[in-house]
């Protein structure tokens, strides 16, 4: 019996702007074909997707997930998925890119929040959400997109609210998900990307030493399938993986803030600034020295939020 063929899971590294860290995807470049693609990608961060046209299907752990205009999908970060249209259309699409964690850290951290910011019974099975059932995540979603798009005086201040707004709606929706079990709900729970344990300590924690044995352990895997696994999905090791988030923390703080480099350097869990001067020139190609004067002497230069572009990921 010939055995099944993998798919091949895709990372895809959306870095956030400094200032907003909310990123827009719209426009005709996201129509969406209807050739299925072999592979099924993941992002860093939380996506939010509106269907604006035409019909299709969305490919998530294994199960095949239909969708229309006027559905909203809500994709945490990890979910390995892919979409495709119906044949003969190309259904229109807007994303919208955030970190709860980071974009709410004032509003979830007040006296009068117990809100922890967290999505976890997200599920391949009910990552679309349709206009008809959840109306107000459609209305939300929409409106954010809008004031994205059209940038009227304080639309930043107007899409976080709408964005709060609308990450409230859909915790209330999925805390009655989590509240089911699988016996009611029909669907067993998925089994999530293996490597998603260990991506997520390196988010939450890369200021900390870590060690590939402790990335294994938190996997369930020896340190050698984990080690074979990471590069396989991520394109490099895993502490090469620790070392650019690191660097990439940094080049944030370099922008955004007055600290030294001596301070920044420890700030991101580097040990020491010289081994920190080092892993920035290789990664980045100059000094952070030379690479913040730049930054902050080019306003275009400033506006990059990615140090992808120079490791060559996509």
């Amino acid at each position: 019996m010939p055995r099944t063929k993998k798919p091949v899971i895709e990372y895809r590294h959306y870095s956030l702007p400094i200032h907003f860290p909310v990123l827009l995807l719209s426009g005709e470049r996201w129509k969406i074909s209807d050739i299925k693609s072999e592979h099924l990608h993941f992002h860093n961060h939380l996506e939010i997707g509106i269907c604006h046209s035409d019909s299709g299907f969305m490919q998530i752990e294994g199960e095949t997930l239909p969708f229309q205009a006027g559905d909203v999908t809500c994709l945490p970060r990890y979910l390995p998925h892919t979409t495709y249209s119906s044949p003969d259309e190309a259904s229109l699409w807007s994303y919208i890119f955030f970190s709860p964690e980071e974009l709410f850290q004032q509003s979830f951290g007040g006296a009068y929040s117990n809100v922890e910011p967290g999505l976890p019974a997200i599920k391949g099975t009910n990552c679309i959400l349709s206009r008809e059932k959840h109306p107000k995540v459609y209305l939300l979603a929409t409106a954010v997109v809008n004031e994205l798009q059209q940038r009227q005086p304080y639309y930043q201040e107007s899409a976080y609210g709408l964005l709060l707004s609308l990450y409230i709606e859909l915790l209330r929706i999925y805390s009655k998900h989590e509240a089911l079990p699988a016996q009611q709900t029909g669907h067993p729970p998925k089994s999530t990307l293996a490597i998603s344990p260990a991506l997520e300590a390196i988010a939450q924690n890369y200021m900390s030493p870590m060690t590939i044995d402790e990335l294994a352990e938190l996997c369930h895997l020896s340190t050698t399938h984990f080690r074979r696994k990471f590069h396989e999905i991520m394109g490099t090791a895993p502490l090469d993986f620790l070392s650019s988030t690191r660097i990439e923390e940094a080049c944030k703080l370099l922008r955004s803030t007055e600290d030294t480099i001596l301070s920044i350097s420890g700030q991101v869990g580097f040990h020491s600034v010289s081994s920190f001067n080092r892993c920035f020139v290789r990664l980045i190609g100059e000094s952070p020295k030379e690479w913040r004067k730049n930054a902050l002497q080019s306003a275009s230069q400033s506006a990059k939020a990615s140090i992808l572009e120079f490791t060559g990921w996509v």
